[in-house]
């Protein structure tokens, strides 16, 4: 992660700890970014063991540590699970490495001081690879239990297939049973996943891992877009969609994305939002869905 990003992540955790309760707007305006930022920022806590509370729909707090932990501006906290495969990997370093014990000294205190586990909504992402790994070692079905659709909009019990986990698994990919269909699963929109130890997979054959394009959209057949970036569009671009980073090039003070997508519905979402700071480039494909989109969600 870069140092501005790192910067703007302490900030916004002394913000939301502080005494003043601002709106996700206002902690966009303070930090400079945009809201949807904010969002994942948030979300980027609650991955790392952070209780965050909501007060209002679009106002957000992180919830106090007990009186007896170290004070939170002077200790950055790993959770137990965190701490845990860290010092597991600094333990498999040669014992001659000068930097071991410096690293596992410096882990200590912090793992000794982690309690986070204690304050966690209950749900355990760790519990929920292991749980989903297995299903794929095992060909089992398994149950994601209150799973929360950003297409459909709903929160329900989606019955899969799991086959395949995505990058630093983010994502898996499974055959939802009820939809007949082979779908990307985001893990931290899960609440659960329970296996089902006696019903084996019974659709093996039409599992198919597709294509995932660097906003998360997935498909078989890739159209290449070419956008020329503000330097504001850019940096948002690499804070909210990483892998992007690979493809983009600089030409003058604009930055240049040159990229394959499997559906126009994610980076469309990215460019409606700052479309006065990114052009089209030679992509004509684009620039019609980009037409219909207007027409039928912004001139109405």
């Amino acid at each position: 992660m870069d140092q501005p990003k790192v910067e703007r992540l302490l900030r916004l955790m002394a913000l939301m700890s502080g005494s003043v309760d601002y709106s996700v707007e206002e902690l966009a305006r303070q930090l400079e970014t945009s809201y949807r930022s904010i969002y994942r920022y948030i979300d980027t806590f609650k991955e790392c063991g952070f209780v965050v509370e909501k007060l209002a729909p679009n106002v957000y707090k992180l919830k106090s540590m007990p009186e007896d932990y170290p004070e939170f501006q002077n200790l950055v906290y790993f959770s137990d699970e965190e701490a845990h495969l860290v010092n597991n990997l600094i333990d498999r370093l040669d014992p001659t490495n000068a930097l071991k014990a410096n690293l596992q000294k410096k882990l200590s205190i912090i793992y000794d001081s982690t309690g986070i586990a204690d304050l966690v909504d209950g749900r355990s992402l760790r519990n929920i690879v292991e749980t989903l790994a297995k299903g794929i070692r095992c060909k089992k079905k398994v149950v994601l239990k209150n799973y929360e659709s950003g297409n459909s909009h709903t929160v329900r019990d989606r019955f899969i297939e799991p086959f395949g986990f995505t990058t630093n698994y983010i994502d898996v990919w499974g055959f939802d049973l009820q939809d007949g269909r082979n779908k990307l699963f985001k893990l931290s929109r899960m609440e659960e996943a329970m296996l089902l130890e006696d019903e084996d997979w019974t659709n093996e054959e039409l599992h198919e891992k597709q294509g995932l394009d660097v906003f998360g959209m997935s498909g078989r057949i890739p159209m290449r877009v070419r956008l020329s970036l503000s330097v504001m569009a850019k940096n948002l671009l690499v804070e909210e969609h990483p892998l992007a980073e690979n493809d983009l090039s600089r030409k003058g003070d604009r930055w240049i994305l040159d990229t394959e997508i499997y559906n126009y519905a994610g980076i469309c979402r990215f460019y409606v939002g700052l479309a006065s700071d990114i052009k089209i480039i030679d992509s004509p494909a684009f620039e019609s869905y980009i037409e219909q989109y207007i027409h039928k969600y912004l001139l109405q």
